[in-house]
């Protein structure tokens, strides 16, 4: 660590990286086992059929067919992408009758989603 003309210190790289001086580190970071929960989460929208899904629900309530035909993708792949929707709660379903209508879960969701898509076409 580098120190300034005015005594305060700078983060110098030293051995081939940079150093945050000790004690100085973020507070911030969550319990691993939420870390291991938020890299989980954030697998999910690894898959571009489950994000088409999402965008298609964002508002509304459909049936896996009306999903799959929005979509261009099989009933039955979106009924396995729907399972792992549904598993990390982004995805909710009830009842309609003899269907099954799905919508997003909550507005984090939709946030989630738009955030993500904001931050790329900056």
């Amino acid at each position: 660590m580098a120190e300034t003309e005015d005594h305060t210190h700078e983060l110098a790289c030293e051995a081939g990286g940079c150093h945050i001086p000790v004690g100085e580190a973020p507070e911030n970071i969550p319990e691993e086992e939420l870390l291991y929960d938020l890299a989980d989460l954030f697998k999910v929208f690894s898959d571009t059929t489950r994000i088409k899904i999402l965008f298609t629900l964002m508002g509304r309530e459909l049936c896996v067919a009306d999903i799959a035909d929005e979509t261009g993708t099989t009933q039955s792949a979106v009924s396995h992408q729907l399972r792992t929707l549904k598993q990390a709660h982004l995805v909710k379903f009830e009842r309609d009758g003899r269907n099954i209508v799905y919508s997003l879960a909550d507005d984090h969701v939709y946030t989630m989603l738009n955030v993500g898509l904001s931050h790329i076409c900056e």
